[in-house]
């Protein structure tokens, strides 16, 4: 079966197995739309609350470096924001019919930052090494059921898998991983030496990454695709707090930002020669009950944190209208792959059913708890403070422990969350939601130390399931055993929220809440 990897549906996020060219579909540009008369040059300035701890695309599992990162680094395709595989370093493939080789046309002409062509040798190193644990690469999981990668000739690539993934295009993004030089990693110091050099094929390539400071990416003058992009620098600037990045935005040292708290879009609504923009989103915002920490081992004081949290009173608390509430799904997945939440167990606040689980649980009396919560992400101060009042009903008091993000990427790796607020998106796939989070190992991390048996043969049904009906009924049954046994309670997921000074255009924000939209931006001035 040959795909040929030129149009695809923008709309419906039903089928992540539909990549065949589709008469008359309407056509999805890479990085978001393309202008038609763009100005070219000129440095863009972005101002970002959260510095990423590191670049490394393989090794750094933190959003904040994900955000950046896709603008070096590319993998075979692309998270079209429609809810499809779009060709990115692939240009077509072949699946044989039992679905367990993929054979890849490379795109020719592509260069590496360091000015080599790549080859069917790096794309294979690349995944190789990002799939082998041994490597300690928080994605992994993502690929662990690829038996093997083999460069079949300088511009086709074959990958085995040990059974049917209907995920894998999507998988082979560039959320972890990307395709970079074969022997990169034989370097002892090459996790580091990617913090201020840049070896991937994307559009814009690492001048400087100063902590504390800010990131300068310039336009990489031999990247594939002709034209692209329009500007010659970004330079992200790291803010210690909204305040200052609302000051900065004002007074016009900052172009663009991405808000999170509705007092800071109240802000600067209205003010002359700024907009401010709302788009669709991928993102959400959890809180995840760590089972090795007692007593949340205990699925009845799980159940009962469930129980007595407010979903939508979190959310006003943290965004305002900014966001929608959610039971088991992004929004904007829900329509496509969730099920409603009245029909799902512990979405209803039930004080009292609560308080009834704890007794039975043998914790009437109450007991101390700590929640997690993270540098820089401002949503969860308010969030924290509501959820604080919440429990606080059902006897538990919440004690609040904010950590730096690495300290908290720290204890995700190591399966040591506790109780604590997330933050993350989604490519837009069930399977590469859910499989990693809470498969349990070893072929998933399941972070949460969940180890639920039934929800993992779940999620394996639902990877090898090809047929898009099917898939659905599948990851509803696994909702239903989450929503039921609570490793999580998804809260809402917020709407992204960019402002943007007049002279900055063709920006658009994808719904992962990722920067691939700035390839496409230019500068009028």
């Amino acid at each position: 079966m040959r795909h040929t990897l030129r149009t695809a549906f923008a709309g419906a996020l039903l089928c992540a197995t539909a990549f065949a060219t589709v008469p008359g579909a309407l056509a999805e540009d890479l990085y978001g739309p393309k202008a038609e008369n763009p100005t070219m040059g000129g440095s863009l300035n972005m101002g970002i609350l959260v510095e990423p701890p590191g670049l490394d695309p393989f090794h750094q599992a933190a959003e904040a470096r994900i955000v950046v990162s896709l603008l070096m680094y590319q993998g075979l395709f692309y998270e079209g924001a429609g809810g499809e595989a779009l060709p990115l370093l692939a240009e077509s493939y072949d699946v044989s019919d039992d679905g367990l080789v993929y054979t890849i046309k490379l795109r020719d002409g592509v260069k590496f930052h360091t000015g080599q062509d790549m080859t069917a040798d790096d794309v294979a190193y690349s995944y190789n090494y990002i799939r082998d644990p041994e490597h300690g690469s928080p994605g992994a999981g993502d690929f662990a059921i690829i038996d093997s990668v083999e460069a079949v000739d300088p511009l086709t690539v074959k990958f085995t898998l040990s059974s049917p993934n209907a995920s894998l295009p999507m998988t082979l993004g560039n959320k972890y991983g990307a395709v970079v030089p074969a022997g990169t990693f034989d370097d002892e110091g090459a996790k580091n030496k990617l913090n201020f050099q840049s070896v991937g094929t994307g559009p814009f390539k690492l001048v400087e990454f100063n902590p504390n400071s800010n990131l300068l990416m310039e336009r990489f003058e031999d990247y594939w695709e002709e034209g692209a992009p329009y500007l010659d620098e970004i330079n992200f600037a790291f803010l210690p707090n909204s305040a200052s990045m609302l000051v900065a935005l004002k007074n016009g040292r900052i172009d663009l930002v991405k808000l999170d708290r509705p007092q800071d879009v109240e802000q600067v609504s209205g003010v002359d020669g700024l907009t401010v923009e709302r788009w669709a989103s991928l993102n959400q915002k959890p809180i995840d009950l760590g089972a090795e920490t007692k007593p949340l081992d205990d699925v009845r004081v799980r159940q009962a944190i469930a129980l007595a949290v407010d979903r939508e009173e979190i959310k006003n608390a943290s965004v305002g209208e900014y966001g929608k509430v959610i039971g088991t799904m992004p929004a904007g997945m829900a329509d496509a792959w969730g099920v409603p939440t009245a029909d799902l167990p512990n979405m209803t606040r039930d004080v009292e059913k609560a308080k009834a689980l704890l007794a039975e649980a043998g914790l009437g009396d109450g007991f101390d708890l700590k929640l997690t919560i993270i540098n820089g992400y401002d949503w969860m101060d308010p969030a924290a403070v509501t959820l604080k009042q919440q429990l606080a009903e059902i006897g538990i008091d919440l004690s609040i422990e904010k950590v730096d993000i690495g300290v908290w990427i720290n204890n995700f790796r190591s399966k040591q969350m506790g109780l604590t607020f997330n933050d993350w998106a989604s490519q837009p796939d069930p399977n590469l939601l859910f499989y990693r989070h809470f498969h349990k190992a070893p072929e998933g991390a399941d972070f949460r130390n969940w180890n639920n048996d039934e929800a993992s043969q779940l999620l394996d049904d639902g990877r090898a399931e090809s047929d898009p009906a099917k898939r659905k009924e599948i990851y509803a049954e696994f909702q239903k055993v989450m929503a039921e046994t609570v490793p999580t309670i998804m809260l809402f997921s917020a709407d992204h929220v960019t402002v943007r000074d007049e002279g900055v255009k063709n920006f658009s924000q994808h719904p992962t809440g990722w920067y691939y939209g700035l390839v496409r931006t230019y500068l009028d001035e």
